[in-house]
């Protein structure tokens, strides 16, 4: 079976590139997705989305952003576990000494807000590296943020996942789907789809296989509006509870290719455990 095209960027390719230090490869094995279709949006409005960064890895120009984040507890952010691989990072997740996370800032190119180093990491024992079930990990940050910064996770069957549910997803990655990078933060509004319309979308083909045990999906039947490249790990909300953190799709914003999120509320008892 193919692996997925997941939406984080890599940190070898991104450290060959000064000016955007977010370049990644587009074959089918590749880390992809950032927000298509969206618009600029304040963290203020939304302090839970975090960027997860290595200034090592991926430099400084962007204050060292590769994938997203998001905030369920003071010391606990959550992400994708795609995001910690050596794919993504160009080494061994022990190899990487400022792996951190970059809260209250909506311009990465700006010093606001804080910028936290991981303390510890956990990536949930179900995680397949292969067709990205489970597709989750939990940052430990070494400083505790506000409460305020945290959302709450939504519980299985709550209506927030339910299909037809508008949703925003949130994120710093490509904006157009070729390389676009913006500095601040952006959100785009996508519709939870249901499970049998995820699974048509893909069966098991080299684009990925969805499995609604640990995956929900969300888009629009004609594209136009989706993370994309960059994204990884972001948050994906409705109703003001934490639905999904961006994992994979194929491509960005395309007709009848909706995006996979992993599906919190089949997480939110293994976050709770691993506290």
């Amino acid at each position: 079976m193919c692996r997925p095209i997941v939406r984080a960027l890599t940190g070898v390719l991104a450290l060959a590139a000064t000016a955007l230090p977010l370049s990644a490869p587009v074959s089918a094995s590749a880390a992809e997705r950032a927000v298509i279709g969206g618009q600029g949006v304040s963290v203020s409005d939304s302090p839970w989305a975090v960027a997860v960064s290595s200034r090592e890895r991926f430099g400084g120009s962007r204050s060292g952003q590769f994938c997203g984040g998001v905030v369920v507890s003071p010391q606990e952010v959550v992400t994708a576990a795609h995001c910690l691989s050596q794919e993504v990072l160009g080494a061994q997740l022990g190899q990487v000494h400022d792996l951190a996370v970059v809260a209250g800032r909506s311009d990465l190119r700006t010093t606001a807000g804080r910028e936290i180093r991981v303390r510890s990491t956990w990536t949930d024992p179900r995680y397949n590296r292969v067709s990205n079930a489970a597709d989750l990990a939990v940052l430990t940050l070494s400083r505790a943020l506000p409460r305020s910064y945290a959302i709450a996770i939504a519980g299985p069957h709550d209506p927030a996942e339910q299909a037809g549910a508008d949703a925003t997803v949130y994120g710093w990655g490509d904006t157009v789907g070729t390389g676009a990078y913006p500095s601040g933060l952006h959100a785009t509004r996508v519709s939870v789809l249901p499970d049998g319309q995820c699974a048509s979308a893909y069966p098991g083909s080299a684009s990925g296989t969805f499995q609604a045990s640990t995956m929900l999906c969300a888009g629009e039947p004609r594209g136009g509006h989706d993370a994309c490249q960059g994204d990884s790990g972001g948050p994906l909300v409705a109703r003001g509870l934490l639905i999904g953190l961006v994992s994979w799709g194929a491509g960005c914003g395309r007709a009848n290719s909706p995006g996979v999120y992993t599906r919190m509320s089949a997480m939110r008892q293994d976050v709770v455990s691993h506290r």
